[in-house]
């Protein structure tokens, strides 16, 4: 009874099989580990992004009531110091139209409020800058607030 294959060895996986499929394995964990990485990065970076965006609103928001809408420039900061801001406040003056008569005192003014505030390391990703334009009318006083 002589069967075919009959001497020779156990069949099963090489040394070598072994390490190749091994480095296999380890190279795909260190790309899906690399990539599992950067994504919680990216979550982090748009959370503090969002967070930058929600205390801008709430300061553009509070201009004319918190801080009076005088032209000059005012800094602070947010979260004990994790989000920094400067709001520069000045008269508007539009480049595409003529240069115009003076306003009269007390009348309406258009003022462009523009507001930087960055955060962490304050690198290219972690700094945003908000510009906008508010009609105000001064109050007879005076004194900026309405």
């Amino acid at each position: 009874m002589n069967r075919p294959g009959a001497g020779r060895g156990q069949a099963g996986y090489t040394l070598i099989e072994v390490i190749v499929a091994f480095a296999v394995l380890g190279l795909g964990l260190m790309l899906l580990l690399g990539t599992l990485s950067n994504g919680t990065r990216q979550v982090r970076w748009a959370a503090d992004a969002g967070r930058a965006a929600l205390h801008a609103r709430s300061l553009l928001d509070g201009v004319g009531l918190s801080f009076p809408v005088v032209p000059g420039q005012t800094n602070g900061d947010f979260e004990d110091g994790r989000y920094r801001w400067t709001l520069a406040i000045a008269p508007y003056v539009d480049p595409d139209l003529p240069p115009a008569a003076p306003l009269a005192q007390g009348g309406p003014q258009v003022y462009e409020l523009t507001l930087a505030m960055d955060w962490g390391e304050a690198g290219p990703r972690e700094r945003l800058q908000v510009r906008t334009l508010r009609l105000h009318t001064s109050d007879p006083a005076g004194t900026g607030v309405p």
